[in-house]
């Protein structure tokens, strides 16, 4: 018998048109499809079981063919603020990161998108633990199903923000399919000026997120606006230099965010704001300035805050929208990959 195909690793459509077909080869009504369907994302539910409209013998064969991928909870820290951070293990053992941020009555998911990462950029958590490998569809989308299937407080999603684990561009053909799973109204139904993709400026990656007929939001992690400094931080700028990465952004049929994390003495003189207003000014991109997040930094220091209020100054001078972004999460590990990094290094220690 062929291995049983996780449902979450589709599309709606896609999971809809394999099970009518499923239902039509082994004599069930085809309406069934859509009912499960439904159960995937729309009302999530556990498992078949879970499915209370279907006959419970339909729902034993629908299991010998078809699973409802799950993600094991490993921990969950609330910070003071209502920040949540949910570390998941996968079916091979490895481990991801998710985050929810409320606002308001915004709530803001932050999703993972592979498990470590290849870009080693110098001053992420994440980057310093390496790639291990790419998420499928169905562990990536999972990450904002298991928190509306959470038996205590489940959090339901408004915004989607690619800013976890790994680089989403990395892993277009996984994402891809996410983001209709996020959109669809089979899906999650959640707007596509909602779900944000974060990249530190793949270039293949944009130009196929630019044809997608959808308004999903762009962000570029620049952190540097000079070839020799990025390049330092960032080694992929070797790969996609600055240069271009501005003129992939000019072309981008919606407008780009800039992604700026502050590095202490690194990154943050008026000389950088200068140029970084530069960079803006080209591609007319809104500039989010990134407290660097204490124990994430990978020695390095936050600008104090003060300093990033004149370096923002400085960039609205030349008539640049900027932004601060709030500083959540601190007391909780919240820094991308550094729950997993704090926990690998706790079992290290261990007595073999």
């Amino acid at each position: 018998m062929a291995a049983r195909i996780n449902l979450l690793d589709f599309t709606p459509a896609e999971a809809t048109e394999r099970l009518k077909a499923w239902c039509a080869e082994h004599g069930e009504a085809a309406y069934r499809a859509d009912q499960v369907v439904r159960h995937l994302w729309v009302q999530p539910a556990a498992d078949f079981d879970g499915i209370s409209t279907l006959p419970k013998a339909l729902r034993a064969k629908l299991a010998e063919f078809f699973y409802i991928g799950r993600l094991e909870l490993v921990a969950r820290q609330t910070s003071e603020d209502g920040t949540q951070k949910f570390l998941f293990k996968l079916f091979d053992g490895e481990q991801i990161e998710t985050v929810a941020i409320p606002d308001g009555d915004r709530m803001t998911l932050c999703v993972s998108s592979q498990a470590g990462c290849a870009l080693k950029c110098a001053f992420c958590a994440t980057g310093a633990m390496g790639f291990v490998r790419n998420l499928t569809a169905g562990e990536i989308a999972g990450q904002v199903r298991e928190l509306r299937l959470l038996a205590e407080g489940p959090i339901t999603a408004t915004n989607i923000v690619f800013m976890g684990m790994g680089e989403p561009l990395m892993n277009w053909k996984a994402v891809e399919k996410v983001l209709t799973i996020f959109n669809n109204e089979l899906g999650f139904g959640i707007g596509a000026r909602h779900i944000t993709i974060s990249t530190v400026g793949v270039l293949p990656g944009i130009v196929a997120l630019g044809k997608r007929p959808e308004q999903f939001r762009l962000a570029i992690s620049i952190h540097a606006p000079m070839d020799d400094l990025r390049a330092r931080l960032m080694p992929v700028n070797t790969k996609y230099p600055l240069s271009d990465v501005i003129e992939a952004a000019k072309v981008f049929d919606r407008r780009v965010t800039f992604e700026y994390v502050m590095l202490g003495g690194v990154n943050d003189g008026p000389e950088h704001a200068l140029q970084l207003a530069k960079l803006a000014t080209d591609c007319a991109a809104f500039v989010n300035l990134i407290p660097l997040h204490p124990g994430g930094g990978q020695g390095f220091r936050p600008t104090p805050r003060e300093e990033i209020v004149k370096f923002a100054r400085e960039l609205r001078k030349q008539d640049v929208e900027t932004a601060i972004r709030k500083s959540r999460g601190i007391d909780i590990a919240a820094a991308c990959g550094q729950l997993k990094t704090e926990r690998l290094a706790k079992r290290e220690k261990a007595p073999a």
